[in-house]
């Protein structure tokens, strides 16, 4: 049921031709990817290279990190559901605009509705700030928030983005610390 109203938000993204500069340039939309009845979603900003060859979010070298801090927490990607704000690779892997990501704002609180999650896990600061206009993610992070959107209220919790344990070792054990730490909220 929840991945047949998933099949026809796609067709919508599709058919109203949104973010079409980005479309004409993409290899493919990305949807998302996981368990529709998910206690748990995670959103990116915008899927890179290889999620854009692949039609999955999180599967290059931060997705791999990612399936780590999952292990991590006794779960896999099948006990989650995983997407982005922009469903379409922007050029280059530049940072999407802040009209990209109002424009598919719609599309992602319609997930967020199909779904039903109970803790929604933004991963990096441009993800958290659309849940959390005033975070910050040094300090902000792996810390609850309620956040109510369309009239249901969400524990929303910001974590680093994945990439960042591959630029900084340091990282690694603060990203799974707090995404361990996240899961047992559910």
């Amino acid at each position: 049921m929840k991945q047949s109203q998933l099949d026809e938000l796609v067709a919508k993204i599709i058919e109203t031709n949104v973010c079409q500069d980005l479309a004409k340039q993409a290899t493919q939309l990305v949807m998302g990817d996981g368990n529709p009845d998910a206690d748990i979603i995670l959103i990116g900003e915008a899927p890179g290279k290889k999620e854009d060859e692949t039609g999955k979010p999180f599967v290059g070298a931060s997705g791999k990190f990612l399936d780590q801090m999952l292990q991590s927490a006794g779960m896999h990607r099948e006990d989650v559901y995983i997407t982005n704000i922009v469903k379409y690779r922007p050029p280059n892997n530049r940072d999407p605009t802040k009209a990209e990501k109002a424009e598919f704002w719609p599309y992602l609180l319609k997930q967020l509705d199909i779904i039903q999650p109970k803790v929604i896990i933004t991963l990096g600061r441009h993800s958290g700030m659309n849940f959390i206009p005033d975070l910050v993610i040094s300090r902000d992070h792996g810390q609850s928030k309620d956040v109510t959107l369309h009239d249901t209220t969400y524990y929303v919790i910001p974590l680093y983005h994945p990439a960042a344990a591959l630029y900084n070792g340091s990282m690694r054990q603060t990203l799974i610390d707090d995404f361990v730490a996240a899961s047992k909220l559910v």
